[in-house]
């Protein structure tokens, strides 16, 4: 049978490593960290134009854009909040105001709209999105497609309190 004789440096090194542990917090569960906000894209705000009316579709449809918005820290979804959406499509321009259109979230924070299919411009498929409508600081975003053929496209907003 081996038997373990404890000496006083194993001790004090245990010992120590304990305290380190205790006093770091180590033991305690794992704390969530606070869900920071989303940053204006380069790019996004062009051809912006303000106050585009809250529409069922923009133009002929057959294109999803969707996404979600929430608060900043705690992540809670925000209801009824505006969302302008535009793009360069198959029926428009970005710039013309026919291709603009705004929707509310829903309870979940939750948005989608429909909207013609968007084509590339600049080389690039591309929409805009934008929270503008006050309560938290506005945000705009470009996200970009993998492919023009995509038939969708998702854009997520976290927003901070203005």
């Amino acid at each position: 049978m081996t038997r373990m004789t404890a000496t006083r440096r194993a001790f004090l090194s245990t010992g120590s490593a304990a305290l380190v542990t205790l006093g770091a917090g180590l033991t305690v569960p794992a704390r969530a960290q606070s869900l920071g906000p989303t940053r204006s894209m380069r790019g996004g705000s062009n051809n912006y134009l303000p106050g585009a009316p809250i529409v069922e579709r923009i133009g002929g449809g057959g294109f999803w854009m969707r996404g979600t918005v929430r608060r900043a820290g705690d992540g809670a979804p925000l209801q009824n909040a505006r969302i302008q959406i535009w793009a360069h499509t198959t029926e428009g321009h970005e710039r013309e105001p026919q291709s603009h259109g705004a929707t509310l979230t829903n309870a979940d924070g939750a948005f989608r709209l429909e909207m013609p299919q968007i084509v590339p411009a600049f080389g690039q498929p591309h929409g805009h999105l934008a929270y503008d409508s006050g309560g938290y600081e506005s945000v705009f975003l470009r996200p970009v497609m993998a492919s023009p053929q995509q038939t969708s496209l998702t854009a997520d907003f976290v927003l901070s309190p203005a």
